[in-house]
Parts: C-alpha cells; structure tokens; sequence
C-alpha cells in the first residue's frame, strides 16, 4: 500500500456502515470512545564494523475499540480487520459499562491543517541506494581520524496511516511519515575508548536528511564527542552551579517535569504537580510550551489519537502553573480542554496523555554571560538515560558530555558526571536564561506505561544553582 488516498476501511473490506454498527453496539451508553484504525510500514539498516548488520522490514495492520465510561476504559484489539472480529471487539467493550449509563461526549473538531507531507519514506531512495550511503558514512568517519575503531550507522523510517471512527458518524484521518538517522563513533587510544553519538530526523523523506551536508554535520559531531571524552577527566562531586546547553539536553526537562504535568497523574493526585494550578512552581522568567503543531518535527501531529487537532499549550508561564496536556477522557473528567495530547503507541494501546514538543521558552541573556558567571561549576552539553521518579520530582541523568568551568571560563572535558535533583524543587534554581533556544535534532522517544511515542525537546542555554553532580572524581 502506497497510496494515502486509500481508505483502511476499503482495503480491509470494511463496510464502513457495518462498522458503525458494531461501534455503537460497544459504546452504548458509553461517556466517549472510537475505533481506531492503522496500517504502518517500517524499514530499519544497520550499518556496524564495516558491514550491513541488519535489515528489516515490517508491515503491521490493525484496529482498537476503546469504550469509556467514567473513569474506566474497555479496550479490545486485533490484527484481524474483519466484521466478526470487530463485533467480538464490540462485546467486549460493553462489559465495562454495566449499568452504568453515561452522555456521549461531543467529537474533536476537524482541522486542515497538514504540518508534514504524506510520501512514503521506505521506498526512496531504494535500499541499495541507502546501503551505499552508510558505506560511504562508514568511510568518511574511518578516514576523519586513525583513532577511530568502530562506527554504527542507523537508518529508519516509518510511514502510517490512520483513520478514527466514532459512534456518532465522524471520522478523521492522518498520514504519517517519520525517519531518523544515527551515527554513533567509538575511538580509542591504548586501553581506553569512548562514545560519541548523534542523530537527526523528522516528520518528511529521507531527501534531506541524506544529503551530504547533512550527514556529514552529525558524523563530524559524533566524531568530536568520541575523541573529547578520550580526554577527558573524572568529573567532582559535590553541589555547584550546573550550565545546560540548548537543544537536547531539554530532555531532562521533558522528564524531570514534562510528565509531571500530564493530565492523569495531575487527576490522580500522583504529580508532584498536582494542585498546584496558579501556583509558582517555576523561577521568573520560566514558561513551558508543548507544541505539537511545529511543522515537520518528530513529535508533531496533525491531529492526535483521538482526532483532537495538536495545539501550544502553554504549562508554565513566567514560574506560575497554568495547563496540563489532555486527552479527552482526564479533560472531561477534570472539567478542562483537551489540548491534543490524546496518544498512543499503536491500535493496540490505549492512549493517553502524553507529550508532543515540549520546550522552554528564551530568556534575553547572552549564552557567554551565563558562562562567564560561573565560578565554579560544569556544562553538560549532551545527556544519556535517566530516571525519575514522577510522585517526588526525584531525578537522575547521566550527562555523556561535559566540561568544567572556573572563572567563567570552560576548562577540561569531563566523564562520568551524573546530575541529581527534584524537578519541581530546580525549577527554582534556574537564575539566568539564554536567548538562544534550540529544538532538539529529532531523535526523541518518550516511553510511558510501555508505550513508545516519537517526542522532541528543546531549551535555550540554562544555570541552575545549588545542584547536586555525583562524579568519579
């Protein structure tokens, strides 16, 4: 299936009024819920040691019918796009209505807004051609410096269609490309090695992403991450002033804080966030956005997994909390908007709120004035893993490239250097924000109650006082 125009419902044979039937069969008496339908290809190479690794392809079809009454959902899913099978899904979601008798909620109004094309990723240019290029990858890195021992190359695209039918007759449909590319470089001298990685990708084809200049920038910087944390010392330990640098190390604020303020973890009281609406929570100067209408970006949508059209939703604006991301169930169930935030890994989960770009907004400092008021302290300028803990804000990142800074001036790279804090209690410490934000280069995945879904990040240039780094040092 290559074609967008195609109707799921026509390629599964489908009666779309059958469909209907069986629908309102299953959310009879049901506050909201739809039928969720979805076709998606995926293609994977790996490129490692001089030669193609892996290859995949997969194709994967399928239908959820979700009924929710209340606060409890009735979800039943299959491979198997047929009328008995979607009437068997039917019966099931019933059961979780009982007696109960509830108003079936308004549907998601219609947008035409189209923040990303509908061509196919997988099939152009064609794998040979796309076998060639990481070759090629492979040999510009190797040839770049004779410290170099092992490169992995990494494409994969995704193209899925969708389509949502409710009880009530609407419908909705999204188109969805999205490929990324990674580069990861080992480099060594004697007995020591380290890593370097960087990646990029987005909402589009792989016609830019595979141009030369493009994948060139991100191996050179894959590269130079290797080759300086080879220099690179222990990190200290101990509380000091932390500079975070634009872009992607956002991502300690998607985790330290973005989940905090999703809407059912606010509902169910479990957020360290959680009643603390038109309160601050944040330090002057200090607003949040998730934005899903970001054309192209990996973690925008047209509309999300419900038909709700994304929106910018602001979370905190100048340190005061003032929104949460919604779906429609913990809207409706907290007297508030759905926001778009409505997602789902695929037609056999269940969605949930869940992030889409979520971002700081710039300050009016200049990136060298943060530096420079440093005494003593470090700039961690790219991050690993991390843990958080969402009920206390608790969180632990592994920064995988930093550096000192003494007297305002940066000194030595650093490894091993780990960040520990409270989101909501740093959010506090940040002093000095940077005119300078940055979106991540679209390689985010944000996982929750075993869902993936494609995310981006970004921040300007950030201090944040008083922060506890564990180091090796």
């Amino acid at each position: 299936m290559n074609s967008p125009s195609i109707s799921l419902f026509d390629r599964a044979g489908l009666d779309r009024g059958e469909a209907r039937r069986h629908i309102a069969h299953g959310l009879e008496g049901a506050d909201d819920g739809e039928l969720y339908l979805e076709y998606a290809q995926s293609e994977a190479l790996l490129f490692d040691n001089g030669r193609l690794k892996q290859a995949t392809y997969n194709t994967d079809q399928g239908f959820g019918l979700r009924a929710v009454k209340d606060e409890a959902v009735g979800y039943a899913h299959s491979s198997d796009l047929s009328s008995s099978a979607l009437a068997r899904a039917a019966d099931a979601v019933r059961a979780v209505k009982g007696g109960y008798s509830g108003h079936y909620a308004a549907p998601p109004t219609h947008t035409n807004v189209r923040l990303y094309g509908d061509e196919n990723p997988l099939g152009d240019p064609a794998f040979e051609a796309k076998v060639r290029l990481l070759e090629t990858i492979n040999g510009y890195v190797r040839a770049k410096d004779a410290r170099v021992r092992q490169v992995s190359i990494s494409l994969g695209a995704s193209w899925q269609v969708i389509e949502i039918l409710r009880a009530d007759g609407e419908g909705y449909r999204d188109v969805r490309p999205l490929v990324r590319v990674n580069v990861s470089v080992v480099a060594g001298q004697g007995d020591r090695q380290e890593t370097g990685s960087q990646g990029y990708g987005g909402r589009e084809g792989f016609a830019r992403f595979l141009a030369s200049t493009a994948w060139q920038k991100v191996a050179d910087d894959a590269l130079r991450q290797a080759l300086i944390n080879l220099e690179a010392v222990p990190a200290p330990a101990g509380e000091m002033d932390v500079v975070l640098a634009p872009g992607w190390p956002g991502v300690m604020l998607h985790e330290a804080v973005g989940h905090g303020l999703e809407g059912d973890f606010n509902r169910k009281g479990s957020s360290a966030f959680a009643g603390l609406m038109s309160e601050r929570v944040a330090a002057d100067g200090v607003t949040v956005v998730d934005d899903g209408t970001i054309a192209q970006r990996r973690g925008s949508l047209s509309i999300d997994d419900e038909g709700t059209p994304t929106r910018r939703t602001v979370l905190i604006e100048d340190g005061i909390l003032v929104g949460y991301m919604q779906d429609r169930q913990n809207a409706r169930l907290m007297g508030m908007r759905p926001t778009g935030n409505g997602r789902r890994q695929s037609y056999a989960h269940s969605p949930m709120p869940r992030m889409t770009n979520t971002y700081m907004l710039a300050g009016d400092r200049h990136p060298g004035e943060i530096i420079a008021s440093v005494k003593n302290g470090i700039y961690a300028v790219n991050f690993g893993g991390g843990q958080v803990d969402i009920t206390s804000g608790k969180y632990v990142f592994n920064v995988t490239e930093a550096y000192e800074i003494k007297n305002g001036k940066l000194g030595r790279p650093l490894r091993g250097a780990m960040l520990i804090g409270n989101g909501p209690t740093d959010l506090k410490r940040i002093s000095m924000i940077g005119n300078d934000l940055e979106l991540d280069p679209g390689i985010g995945t944000c996982g929750k109650n075993g869902q993936g879904v494609p995310v981006g990040v970004g921040q300007p240039t950030l201090r944040m006082d008083g922060i506890t780094v564990g180091g090796t040092g």
